[in-house]
């Protein structure tokens, strides 16, 4: 992946989006299209093929889920688009609904508070033009608040694995962050796989359905 990514950003708060193109240049990359509405966003994206499209779930004329419905779109005739989508608040179905679309790799769902965390975020958005699954970290901690809990069958250690990879992690990041080796880590996730009665296929595919089994818990 080059160095540089040509982004298409859609938000319709003018002052937010000035924002992140200023964010996105410091970094590096170049906006090719800053746009305020769903309309706009499939124009751009038509018009620029960009590398990444970020955008946020509500937007004009309903502000209810037009960014959301536009980057599906998006993604229904370009399977391999990576989207990173920004939210005001949990909605799980929304992340759900980003991550079954093409094969659930190079997608993103982050709340716009993690905007703030620029490192955070540059590194999130460049994950997901690699191809990678990123879901924010406050939607997995509330996933396991839940009471009624499918995965029941997981042992504490292996929860947290599977947090980890659902905030689109590797298996070298998530030994570092647990001091334990990739050789436990892959371990983990072996079991991890097994209890979620996934079958068999390609490794990054079946952690995608590890991630979308834990969204629809």
């Amino acid at each position: 992946m080059p160095g540089t990514l040509r982004v298409v950003l859609a938000e319709d708060s003018v002052l937010l989006r000035e924002g992140l193109t200023g964010l996105l240049t410091r970094f590096g990359h170049e906006t090719v299209a800053a746009v305020g509405d769903a309309d706009a966003l499939s124009e751009a994206v038509l018009a620029h093929e960009p590398d990444i499209v970020v955008t946020d779930v509500r937007m004009p004329p309903g502000f209810q889920d037009e960014g959301l419905r536009a980057a599906i779109a998006l993604r229904a005739r370009r399977p391999s688009l990576p989207v990173l989508v920004l939210s005001q608040y949990v909605q799980r179905s929304y992340a759900s609904e980003l991550l079954d679309t093409g094969d659930g790799t190079g997608v993103g769902y982050l709340l716009k508070d993690r905007v703030g965390q620029i490192e955070e975020f540059v590194d999130a958005l460049t994950r997901v033009a690699a191809g990678g699954t990123v879901v924010d970290p406050e939607v997995v901690r509330q996933l396991l608040r839940r009471r009624r809990d499918p995965l029941a069958a997981l042992t504490p250690r292996e929860r947290e694995v599977l947090g980890l990879v659902a905030e689109g992690r590797s298996n070298a990041a998530i030994a570092r962050a647990l001091v334990v080796t990739e050789a436990a880590v892959g371990k983990h996730i072996g079991n991890i796989l097994a209890k979620l009665d996934l079958p068999p296929a390609e490794e990054t595919h079946r952690r995608v359905l590890a991630v979308l089994a834990y969204l629809r818990a």
